[in-house]
């Protein structure tokens, strides 16, 4: 964050309407804009639009959604905030994305949607995922939470399925400190998500004698946080660009056999893929971790698989992937402010370490 951020922040100031208002209108049409798509409404968090996603697609009490074992914990929060079921089902061990294999398994009657989750930026089996829901009816809500910029076949990922839905927390592509945006083809979803958003008026309200077509809440963006995002969309590109840079020189260091012991899943970004950060599968994950940390490198263990967790505890027989991946699993440093330098140091002290170890 820098000067820009600050100068649209105090135009906001300025206008005394701090709500969701006109920049929030340009934040919502750019971002539409950069993902190809006609339709995005701004709300108050990833989760939440992942829940009003859910929602304008008809998800309600008494359904299941197919979420994949391996992803933050909102996924399935926003599935139970809509009320249905969600159904985990194991990862593909190679990309740490949604098995469609394992998605088959997993259908019953009660099946209304897919949530594919887009983990660390890189792209889903979405071909695969495709083809299952047009064969059985079903919705697809994409959690691109970690995805914006990124891209399948030169699609923006977000865009493929009914509804794709964005993070922009503090650790995202691009931030507002808080807050998330739905995108969506389909105007009949997006006039749903506009009355879902906003106590269920199809168009912004007085607060006073205004029309409410249908229940709904309040999950509002606000124009400061809209200047904040504005801002950081002017560097979009560069940022997206810095990313790929990052992951080039992790892969020349450390992939293509370069370290034994570290597997990096990696990224297409021929294809238009964008990383997030980059995450690796290592032997011995946790050494390494707490190696790296002992010299000022910090690294992120993986999300506790949701199996383990207490809401949404389940068998491990039927999710080996997701225990391999996420017990073996880290982020490597990815920050925008690092330099070539920084990460020839990272991947020197992880090539130290491997000889340490063995």
């Amino acid at each position: 964050m820098g000067q820009r951020e600050k100068q649209l922040i105090g135009e906001v100031i300025d206008s005394n309407f701090p709500n969701d208002g006109k920049y929030t209108a340009d934040f919502e049409r750019r971002v539409a804009e950069a993902c190809g798509v006609p339709y995005a409404v701004a709300v108050t968090s990833g989760t939440a639009a992942l829940f009003l996603g859910l929602a304008a697609c008809g998800v309600e009490p008494g359904d299941e959604v197919i979420v994949p074992d391996i992803t933050f914990i909102a996924s399935a929060n926003a599935v139970r905030l809509a009320g249905a079921t969600p159904v985990l089902v194991d990862v593909d061990p190679d990309s740490f994305c949604i098995d469609p294999a394992k998605i088959l398994a997993a259908i019953s009657p009660r099946t209304k949607a897919i949530m594919p989750v887009h983990v660390s930026g890189r792209a889903a089996d979405i071909p695969a995922i495709l083809e299952i829901a047009r064969a059985h009816g079903l919705r697809v809500v994409e959690d691109a939470a970690e995805a914006l910029g990124s891209q399948a076949g030169g699609t923006q990922l977000g865009s493929f399925g009914e509804v794709g839905c964005f993070s922009f927390t503090a650790n995202k592509t691009i931030t507002t400190g808080q807050g998330g945006m739905a995108i969506t083809k389909d105007a009949a979803i997006h006039q749903r998500l506009r009355e879902l958003k906003d106590q269920g008026r199809p168009v912004r309200g007085t607060g006073g004698a205004d029309v409410h077509v249908s229940v709904g809440y309040n999950f509002k963006f606000t124009d400061i946080q809209a200047a904040m995002g504005l801002a950081q969309l002017e560097t979009l590109p560069e940022r997206r660009e810095h990313l790929r840079h990052l992951f080039g020189l992790y892969r020349e260091l450390l992939g293509d056999g370069a370290n034994p012991r570290v597997h990096l899943p990696g990224f297409d970004t021929d294809g238009g893929a964008c990383p997030q950060w980059v995450d690796a599968l290592v032997e011995g994950r946790d050494g390494l971790h707490d190696y790296l940390l002992e010299r000022g490198i910090q690294t992120r263990k993986f999300w506790y698989p949701l199996h383990t967790q207490a809401p949404y505890r389940g068998d491990e027989e039927n999710f080996p992937a997701s225990t391999r991946v996420s017990y073996n699993s880290l982020w490597l440093p990815s920050a925008f402010t690092l330099s070539d330098d920084d990460i020839h140091f990272v991947c020197q002290c992880i090539n130290d370490w491997t000889l340490t170890a063995l």
